[in-house]
């Protein structure tokens, strides 16, 4: 055995080795934790392979997503050109076959091996000197996802099982990486499809065609509904409380040009002045008590989008100011900070309010009304739709039976006569909630008179619905009154006296004189 060979097999040289190897190793791992860019970790990698453990011209190659090709990923000082011309059958060649097998090779001498392509760097020997060539599998699990390789000089004394271990131990590293990563993209990839499907229901869903009406009051709002969806005019939306405010405001967003940025609701009338202004413009740490961070408002999540502002006739005169400049300038300020800050988006607003008598009862600006009110929409009350109760009537059969698990199937005659002659004070919002109780009701497959609410059971079963002198009508609205009452105090006279801003002997005569049997409320 020459000197040489006795100086790499001595205790001190395998030492040197090991120590080198755990220096490798330990960089590599600290690049895999702190790298973001995928290509540029590796890339990395394959340097401290070269430069830390002499093992050059280190080349990843990764299967194609179908299975049939390797293509090389990143190659050791290899150009974008080299990169892509490359490729690699399945099972071809030395790589080809190491990714088929699963299995790592190492060729002593590739000028002795035959099946060694040389495809990619066209290199038999370094200089005049023999070399040495390495390749193990990347698996994920069982499956085979690519091969690592890299070059050696050629020494008859080296170790070449040692190289092995190192490139197998690295190759695990770099498995685990395309892991997480194809994990995390599986999971981008499930989150964009999720939400542009929902997108797509949201989209279809608050068309203004599929707002359910077809009274001349409701083909009017959708009139003006496309003539304003595709501007950034601002809107006022007006209407009585459960007319349907906000699905006008879907349906002006969803019919624009910002449909695919965010859709921000603020209730203005649910909040107090110094969390309102918070809400909207957001706050810096520290600003109030109870400001532990940072916390955008609701304008900038709206930025690219809509921002809808609910019952806006309920805004302090402080707020209205701050908003009066968002509208104008489309600037703003955190609570707590003096950096102005621009906002990008639509401002739609809603209100129930007469902001008419607000303005000359100076409870709100003048020059805020002018600004939102540049293209109002108008929403009638139910009562003055009253050929669109029955289509809405159906639709929420539909949907509550099919949300409920029950088949309703039609609504009867008696109870259709009902809903019409009924004068709707909370609009559609409350023949949602009756068609909700009588579908739950039902145990027949059909709506009937008696399940709909005290309030709407007038004497149609005696043919008195909408006929009658106005004794007769008068006497009918009064039993209803008498009836609801008795239904939310159980039957309690008292309390039902003192609920309708009356006395007990009084209730209890109206009750005597309509026939009324209070007993029967009594749980």
């Amino acid at each position: 055995m020459d000197p040489d060979s006795k100086k790499s097999d001595s205790p001190a040289s395998h030492d040197g080795r090991h120590d080198g190897e755990l220096s490798a190793l330990h960089r590599i791992s600290q690049i895999l934790a702190t790298g973001t860019r995928q290509k540029q970790i590796l890339a990395e990698m394959l340097d401290v392979l070269d430069k830390e453990l002499g093992m050059t011209r280190g080349t990843i190659l990764l299967l194609s997503p179908d299975g049939k090709e390797l293509m090389i990923e990143i190659g050791h000082n290899l150009s974008e050109e080299q990169r892509r011309a490359v490729r690699y059958q399945y099972g071809e060649g030395i790589v080809g076959q190491v990714v088929q097998s699963g299995k790592p090779a190492v060729v002593p001498k590739v000028s002795q091996e035959p099946r060694f392509l040389d495809r990619l760097h066209r290199r038999r020997q370094i200089g005049d000197r023999e070399i040495s060539f390495l390749c193990v599998p990347i698996s994920i699990g069982n499956e085979v996802v690519g091969a690592l390789s890299a070059d050696r000089v050629y020494d008859a004394s080296a170790v070449l099982e040692e190289d092995l271990r190192i490139l197998t131990i690295v190759a695990s590293m770099i498995a685990n990486d395309v892991r997480l990563r194809r994990a995390a993209q599986a999971e981008r990839e499930a989150l964009e499809e999720e939400n542009l499907r929902l997108r797509t229901e949201l989209e279809d869903r608050f068309r203004p065609e599929n707002i359910i009406g077809n009274s001349n009051a409701m083909r009017e709002v959708y009139r003006a509904i496309h003539q304003v969806a595709g501007s950034d005019t601002t809107v006022l939306i007006r209407g009585e409380s459960g007319t349907g405010k906000e699905l006008v405001a879907h349906a002006l967003h969803y019919s624009s040009p910002r449909a695919k940025g965010p859709f921000v609701k603020v209730n203005c009338a649910a909040l107090s002045e110094n969390l309102l202004e918070s809400e909207l413009f957001g706050h810096e740490k520290g600003a109030f008590t109870g400001a532990i961070q940072m916390r955008k408002g609701r304008i900038e999540e709206a930025e690219g989008g809509t921002l809808f502002l609910d019952e806006i006739g309920d805004f302090t005169p402080a707020i209205q100011v701050k908003l009066l400049r968002v509208l104008q300038e489309r600037e703003f300020e955190r609570v707590g900070s003096n950096r102005t800050m621009k906002g990008n988006v639509r401002v739609l607003c809603a209100t129930n309010r007469d902001l008419e008598r607000l303005v000359q009862d100076d409870a709100f600006r003048q020059d805020l009304y002018y600004r939102i009110n540049v293209f109002p929409i108008f929403l009638p009350p139910l009562r003055d739709r009253k050929d669109d109760i029955l289509l809405l009537a159906d639709f929420f059969v539909e949907r509550c039976a099919r949300r409920m698990g029950k088949d309703v199937r039609r609504i009867s005659t008696p109870a259709i006569n009902m809903m019409a002659a009924y004068h709707w004070p909370g609009n559609v919002r409350e023949l949602e909630n009756c068609i909700e109780r009588a579908v739950l009701l039902s145990t027949d497959g059909v709506i009937h008179g008696h399940h709909l609410p005290p309030s709407l059971q007038t004497a149609d079963a005696s043919d008195t619905v909408g006929t009658g002198t106005l004794d007769e009508r008068v006497r009918l609205y009064e039993r209803d009154i008498l009836v609801d009452a008795l239904k939310r105090t159980e039957g309690n006279i008292s309390l039902a006296a003192r609920d309708l801003g009356s006395t007990a002997r009084i209730i209890g005569y109206k009750i005597r004189q309509l026939g009324i049997d209070y007993r029967k409320f009594r749980k």
